[in-house]
Protein backbone atom coordinates (compact mmCIF):
# COMPACT_ATOMS: atom_id res chain seq x y z
CA UNK A 1 0.00 0.00 0.00
CA UNK A 2 1.67 3.51 -1.20
CA UNK A 3 1.11 5.28 2.63
CA UNK A 4 -0.52 8.60 0.66
CA UNK A 5 -3.77 9.41 1.37
CA UNK A 6 -4.79 10.81 -2.48
CA UNK A 7 -3.08 9.89 -6.50
CA UNK A 8 -2.16 13.25 -6.61
CA UNK A 9 -0.31 13.17 -2.77
CA UNK A 10 1.82 10.12 -4.53
CA UNK A 11 2.59 11.64 -7.50
CA UNK A 12 3.88 14.76 -5.39
CA UNK A 13 6.00 12.70 -3.34
CA UNK A 14 7.54 10.95 -5.92
CA UNK A 15 8.14 13.91 -8.01
CA UNK A 16 6.28 12.23 -11.48
CA UNK A 17 3.33 10.64 -12.92
CA UNK A 18 1.95 7.39 -11.44
CA UNK A 19 2.22 4.65 -14.30
CA UNK A 20 -0.61 2.52 -14.84
CA UNK A 21 0.58 -0.32 -12.84
CA UNK A 22 1.34 1.96 -9.85
CA UNK A 23 -2.46 3.75 -10.08
CA UNK A 24 -3.86 0.19 -9.90
CA UNK A 25 -2.19 -0.73 -6.82
CA UNK A 26 -2.88 2.57 -5.47
CA UNK A 27 -6.86 2.20 -5.99
CA UNK A 28 -6.54 -1.64 -5.15
CA UNK A 29 -4.73 -1.23 -1.73
CA UNK A 30 -3.39 -3.86 0.25
CA UNK A 31 -6.74 -3.26 2.48
CA UNK A 32 -8.88 -4.13 0.11
CA UNK A 33 -6.93 -7.38 -0.72
CA UNK A 34 -7.54 -8.05 2.80
CA UNK A 35 -10.83 -8.07 2.58
CA UNK A 36 -11.54 -9.85 -0.60
CA UNK A 37 -9.39 -12.56 0.70
CA UNK A 38 -11.98 -12.68 4.20
CA UNK A 39 -8.88 -11.92 6.37
CA UNK A 40 -11.17 -8.71 7.92
CA UNK A 41 -12.72 -11.02 10.38
CA UNK A 42 -9.87 -12.40 12.05
CA UNK A 43 -8.68 -8.57 13.06
CA UNK A 44 -8.99 -8.74 16.95
CA UNK A 45 -10.32 -5.15 17.44
CA UNK A 46 -12.07 -3.96 13.81
CA UNK A 47 -13.34 -1.44 14.74
CA UNK A 48 -9.72 0.41 14.99
CA UNK A 49 -8.58 1.36 11.60
CA UNK A 50 -5.62 3.23 10.97
CA UNK A 51 -5.10 5.66 8.26
CA UNK A 52 -1.95 4.92 5.80
CA UNK A 53 -0.31 7.82 6.91
CA UNK A 54 0.00 6.63 10.67
CA UNK A 55 1.55 3.69 9.12
CA UNK A 56 3.70 5.10 7.52
CA UNK A 57 4.85 6.93 10.18
CA UNK A 58 5.28 3.81 12.41
CA UNK A 59 7.49 2.24 9.86
CA UNK A 60 9.77 5.33 9.42
CA UNK A 61 10.44 5.78 13.13
CA UNK A 62 11.48 2.32 13.09
CA UNK A 63 13.66 2.24 10.32
CA UNK A 64 15.19 5.06 11.72
CA UNK A 65 15.72 3.32 15.16
CA UNK A 66 17.13 0.42 12.83
CA UNK A 67 19.32 2.58 11.55
CA UNK A 68 20.63 4.58 13.87
CA UNK A 69 20.59 2.38 17.33
CA UNK A 70 20.12 -1.02 16.17
CA UNK A 71 22.50 -0.73 13.40
CA UNK A 72 25.21 0.96 15.55
CA UNK A 73 24.93 -1.85 17.53
CA UNK A 74 25.39 -4.91 15.45
CA UNK A 75 28.29 -3.10 13.94
CA UNK A 76 30.22 -3.84 17.36
CA UNK A 77 28.53 -7.08 18.36
CA UNK A 78 31.22 -9.57 16.82
CA UNK A 79 33.91 -8.96 19.63
CA UNK A 80 30.92 -9.50 22.30
CA UNK A 81 29.62 -12.77 20.28
CA UNK A 82 33.24 -14.05 20.41
CA UNK A 83 33.53 -13.73 23.47
CA UNK A 84 30.52 -14.90 24.82
CA UNK A 85 31.62 -18.18 23.22
CA UNK A 86 29.83 -18.27 20.24
CA UNK A 87 31.57 -20.44 17.47
CA UNK A 88 31.03 -19.78 13.52
CA UNK A 89 33.39 -22.94 12.70
CA UNK A 90 32.46 -26.22 11.66
CA UNK A 91 30.96 -29.10 12.67
CA UNK A 92 27.36 -27.63 12.55
CA UNK A 93 25.12 -28.18 15.11
CA UNK A 94 22.89 -30.87 15.08
CA UNK A 95 19.24 -30.49 15.37
CA UNK A 96 18.93 -31.78 18.53
CA UNK A 97 21.38 -29.03 19.81
CA UNK A 98 19.86 -26.19 18.01
CA UNK A 99 16.44 -27.62 19.42
CA UNK A 100 17.54 -27.76 22.81
CA UNK A 101 19.74 -24.71 22.93
CA UNK A 102 16.28 -22.44 21.34
CA UNK A 103 13.89 -23.91 24.23
CA UNK A 104 16.63 -22.48 27.32
CA UNK A 105 16.81 -19.07 25.09
CA UNK A 106 13.02 -18.66 24.96
CA UNK A 107 12.55 -19.59 28.17
CA UNK A 108 15.76 -17.18 29.55
CA UNK A 109 14.44 -14.52 27.47
CA UNK A 110 10.75 -14.71 28.22
CA UNK A 111 11.28 -14.67 32.57
CA UNK A 112 14.11 -11.93 32.20
CA UNK A 113 11.70 -9.67 30.10
CA UNK A 114 8.69 -10.71 32.27
CA UNK A 115 9.95 -8.73 35.10
CA UNK A 116 11.49 -5.81 33.04
CA UNK A 117 8.54 -5.24 31.44
CA UNK A 118 6.61 -5.28 35.06
CA UNK A 119 8.75 -2.96 35.95
CA UNK A 120 8.28 -0.94 32.74
CA UNK A 121 4.56 -0.67 34.00
CA UNK A 122 5.31 1.19 37.17
CA UNK A 123 4.96 4.96 36.85
CA UNK A 124 8.31 6.05 35.92
CA UNK A 125 9.29 3.15 33.57
CA UNK A 126 6.04 3.98 31.71
CA UNK A 127 6.20 7.83 31.92
CA UNK A 128 9.75 7.99 31.02
CA UNK A 129 10.06 5.15 28.42
CA UNK A 130 7.11 2.37 27.67
CA UNK A 131 4.11 4.87 27.01
CA UNK A 132 5.99 5.11 23.29
CA UNK A 133 5.45 1.43 22.55
CA UNK A 134 1.97 1.94 23.65
CA UNK A 135 0.98 4.78 21.41
CA UNK A 136 -0.38 1.98 19.45
CA UNK A 137 -3.65 0.57 21.51
CA UNK A 138 -4.50 -1.67 18.52
CA UNK A 139 -0.78 -3.20 17.21
CA UNK A 140 0.29 -3.63 13.73
CA UNK A 141 3.34 -5.85 12.86
CA UNK A 142 5.35 -2.57 12.18
CA UNK A 143 5.01 -1.81 15.86
CA UNK A 144 6.33 -4.72 17.56
CA UNK A 145 9.98 -2.70 17.44
CA UNK A 146 8.03 0.56 17.58
CA UNK A 147 9.58 1.65 21.47
CA UNK A 148 11.93 4.35 22.99
CA UNK A 149 15.72 3.69 22.03
CA UNK A 150 16.17 2.79 25.96
CA UNK A 151 13.60 0.17 25.91
CA UNK A 152 15.44 -1.44 22.71
CA UNK A 153 18.30 -1.33 24.50
CA UNK A 154 17.03 -2.69 28.13
CA UNK A 155 14.86 -5.45 26.34
CA UNK A 156 17.82 -6.49 24.08
CA UNK A 157 19.53 -7.80 27.11
CA UNK A 158 16.97 -10.69 28.09
CA UNK A 159 17.97 -11.64 23.85
CA UNK A 160 21.08 -12.17 24.67
CA UNK A 161 21.28 -13.76 27.96
CA UNK A 162 20.12 -17.12 26.79
CA UNK A 163 23.11 -17.25 24.14
CA UNK A 164 25.53 -15.96 27.01
CA UNK A 165 24.63 -18.89 29.57
CA UNK A 166 24.79 -21.31 26.69
CA UNK A 167 26.49 -20.43 24.34
CA UNK A 168 26.37 -22.21 20.63
CA UNK A 169 26.62 -21.74 17.01
CA UNK A 170 26.02 -18.69 14.71
CA UNK A 171 23.94 -20.25 12.88
CA UNK A 172 21.71 -21.03 16.15
CA UNK A 173 22.37 -17.79 17.26
CA UNK A 174 20.78 -16.56 13.47
CA UNK A 175 17.96 -18.86 14.28
CA UNK A 176 17.17 -17.33 17.39
CA UNK A 177 17.26 -13.67 16.69
CA UNK A 178 14.82 -14.43 14.00
CA UNK A 179 12.24 -16.54 15.18
CA UNK A 180 12.33 -13.87 18.13
CA UNK A 181 11.53 -11.31 15.56
CA UNK A 182 8.46 -13.16 13.78
CA UNK A 183 7.10 -13.52 17.17
CA UNK A 184 7.30 -10.26 17.61
CA UNK A 185 5.95 -9.46 14.77
CA UNK A 186 3.15 -12.03 15.02
CA UNK A 187 1.80 -11.07 18.50
CA UNK A 188 1.84 -7.56 17.40
CA UNK A 189 -0.24 -8.13 14.01
CA UNK A 190 -3.66 -7.48 15.34
CA UNK A 191 -5.04 -10.71 13.67
CA UNK A 192 -6.00 -13.94 15.29
CA UNK A 193 -5.68 -16.36 12.61
CA UNK A 194 -7.16 -19.63 13.49
CA UNK A 195 -5.03 -21.79 11.60
CA UNK A 196 -1.69 -20.28 13.02
CA UNK A 197 0.91 -23.35 14.08
CA UNK A 198 1.40 -21.46 17.36
CA UNK A 199 -1.53 -22.20 18.72
CA UNK A 200 -0.24 -25.97 19.34
CA UNK A 201 2.82 -24.69 21.13
CA UNK A 202 2.19 -25.07 25.02
CA UNK A 203 1.70 -21.82 27.09
CA UNK A 204 2.06 -19.84 23.85
CA UNK A 205 0.99 -16.66 24.31
CA UNK A 206 0.05 -15.17 20.79
CA UNK A 207 -1.83 -12.23 19.28
CA UNK A 208 -4.89 -11.89 21.07
CA UNK A 209 -3.19 -12.54 24.30
CA UNK A 210 -0.69 -9.43 23.98
CA UNK A 211 -3.19 -7.58 22.30
CA UNK A 212 -5.43 -7.57 24.93
CA UNK A 213 -2.34 -5.95 27.04
CA UNK A 214 -2.40 -3.09 24.33
CA UNK A 215 -5.74 -2.49 24.44
CA UNK A 216 -6.20 -2.58 28.47
CA UNK A 217 -3.10 0.08 27.39
CA UNK A 218 -1.10 2.03 30.89
CA UNK A 219 -3.61 0.79 33.66
CA UNK A 220 -2.72 -2.77 32.05
CA UNK A 221 -1.05 -4.47 34.93
CA UNK A 222 -1.56 -7.85 32.94
CA UNK A 223 -0.40 -10.12 30.20
CA UNK A 224 3.74 -9.01 30.20
CA UNK A 225 4.50 -12.14 28.59
CA UNK A 226 6.84 -12.26 25.83
CA UNK A 227 6.36 -15.50 24.61
CA UNK A 228 5.08 -17.80 26.62
CA UNK A 229 1.92 -17.23 29.42
CA UNK A 230 3.17 -19.17 32.63
CA UNK A 231 4.57 -16.27 34.41
CA UNK A 232 1.49 -14.62 34.11
CA UNK A 233 -0.14 -17.47 35.37
CA UNK A 234 2.14 -18.72 38.25
CA UNK A 235 2.48 -14.40 39.28
CA UNK A 236 -1.01 -13.53 38.46
CA UNK A 237 -0.77 -11.02 36.08
CA UNK A 238 -3.19 -12.88 34.00
CA UNK A 239 -6.48 -12.33 35.64
CA UNK A 240 -8.16 -9.50 34.11
CA UNK A 241 -7.60 -11.33 30.76
CA UNK A 242 -8.76 -14.65 31.78
CA UNK A 243 -11.61 -12.85 33.36
CA UNK A 244 -12.53 -10.99 29.99
CA UNK A 245 -12.50 -14.01 27.71
CA UNK A 246 -15.36 -15.84 30.19
CA UNK A 247 -17.50 -12.46 30.14
CA UNK A 248 -16.70 -12.56 26.40
CA UNK A 249 -17.87 -16.60 25.62
CA UNK A 250 -20.84 -15.69 28.09
CA UNK A 251 -22.41 -12.74 25.97
CA UNK A 252 -21.38 -14.79 22.09
CA UNK A 253 -23.26 -17.86 24.26
CA UNK A 254 -25.87 -15.98 25.00
CA UNK A 255 -26.46 -13.62 21.73
CA UNK A 256 -26.04 -17.04 20.08
CA UNK A 257 -29.11 -18.63 21.97
CA UNK A 258 -30.96 -15.80 21.96
CA UNK A 259 -30.62 -16.24 17.64
CA UNK A 260 -31.62 -19.66 17.91
CA UNK A 261 -34.84 -19.39 19.57
CA UNK A 262 -36.35 -16.73 17.17
CA UNK A 263 -35.96 -19.64 14.56
CA UNK A 264 -32.23 -18.51 13.32
CA UNK A 265 -28.30 -18.88 14.60
CA UNK A 266 -25.79 -16.50 14.39
CA UNK A 267 -22.19 -16.04 15.38
CA UNK A 268 -20.63 -13.05 16.94
CA UNK A 269 -17.16 -12.79 17.12
CA UNK A 270 -15.45 -12.02 20.60
CA UNK A 271 -13.11 -9.61 19.00
CA UNK A 272 -16.10 -7.47 18.09
CA UNK A 273 -17.41 -7.78 21.46
CA UNK A 274 -13.97 -6.51 22.66
CA UNK A 275 -13.74 -3.95 20.57
CA UNK A 276 -16.91 -2.48 21.91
Amino acid sequence: MLPYATLDEAAAALGRNLTAAETLWFNYSAKNLWRSAGIDKYKIQPKVKLSPSEMFKCYKDVMFMFFFVVGPLQLVSYPSIKMIGIRTSLPLPSGCEIFLQLLVYFVVEDFTNYWIHRFLHGNWGYEKIHKVHHEYTAPIGFAAPYAHWAEVLILGIPSFLGPAMVPGHMITFWLWIALRQIEAIETHSGYDFPWTPTKYIPFYGGADYHDYHHYVGRQSQSNFASVFTYCDFIYGTDKGYRFQKKVLQKLKEGVKNGGEQNGGSYYVPTQGLKSD
